[in-house]
């Protein structure tokens, strides 16, 4: 199903994210999480891609899996900056062939060693080839606190707006921590005409490690309550999986109360964490 019939037709959505390993060495181990994941019958789930090589072809197996073997409509993601136009349209013409309709098109992030391959800038110009290429629904990323290369929020809204003119139908936002910054985003979003569907992204910290690298890489902030939860309970791994899973979970549910219907969570492969969300929110998502 595309996922822009779900939104339609679904008032609440869960949904949850997998990525696929790094090579064929460790493929059964993750073929494994993700299907336990699948068997909670999520309203979707979005399979992260690896750009280049067997890396992608992992990324479109487990997609098909998920898909063809327990019913579960997967999204796969897209990453252009590093890709040829060619690399893209067969990578496309397998999904399709698959019977994968959903997309999620990113431009991903610049390699440190810098651009072999400078075929895409944009995201914008990976979404206008797959709206060429065939029949899909096509998902963008959004930062309700801004892209960390845009110049200033204003900017980055502009950006976003182009995106969803070209043929996006429906966002994802990165994670975020505190409900307000996502609240204020989308009216601003809404002021500026991006009238899609944004299905808000939950990142449950299960461990204290795990928050210094989100923080390195994204500059997400991180409200005061949400720090002292890593700081009393960081160094208890189990006690830090408890509260994390606690703190994502009041989060979603604030979020329904207050109308964002569409929740994707960011699980790492952890099975065990996608089900305890999703059983926390049992009657919620009723």
């Amino acid at each position: 199903m595309k996922l822009s019939e779900l939104f339609k037709q679904k008032k609440a959505t869960l949904s949850f994210e997998v990525f696929p390993p790094k090579s064929w060495d460790a493929y059964n181990n993750v073929k494994t999480a993700t299907e336990e994941i699948a068997r909670l019958s999520p309203d979707f789930m979005s399979v992260t891609y690896g750009a280049g090589g067997g890396a992608s072809a992992t990324s479109a197996s487990i997609a098909e899996n998920i898909l063809k073997n327990f019913g579960v409509t997967p999204l796969a993601h897209l990453t252009c900056v590093s890709s040829t136009k060619q690399a893209v349209r067969e990578y496309l013409a397998e999904l399709s062939k698959n019977g994968i309709e959903n997309i999620l098109a990113l431009r991903g992030d610049i390699p440190n060693e810098g651009l072999t391959v400078q075929e895409y800038r944009y995201a914008s110009e990976l979404i206008l080839d797959i709206k060429a290429a065939g029949n899909f629904c096509i998902g963008g990323a959004c930062y309700p606190e801004g892209h960390t290369e845009s110049k200033n929020q204003k900017e980055d809204i502009r950006f976003l707006k182009e995106k969803v003119d070209m043929g996006c139908d429906f966002l994802t936002t990165q994670m975020f921590f505190d409900n307000n910054i996502l609240y204020n985003f989308l009216y601003k979003i809404r002021e500026a005409g991006i009238n899609v569907p944004v299905v808000a992204g939950i990142m449950p910290v299960t461990n204290g490690k795990q928050i210094q690298r989100i923080v390195k890489l994204s500059g997400t902030y991180l409200p005061q309550r949400f720090k002292s939860i890593v700081d009393r309970f960081g160094d208890n791994p189990s006690a830090m999986k408890q509260a994390g899973i606690a703190y994502a979970t009041d989060q979603i549910i604030d979020l329904v109360a207050n109308g964002v219907e569409n929740v994707h969570v960011y699980t790492m492969n952890k099975p065990d964490v996608a089900a305890q969300i999703q059983a926390n929110l049992s009657e919620i998502l009723k």
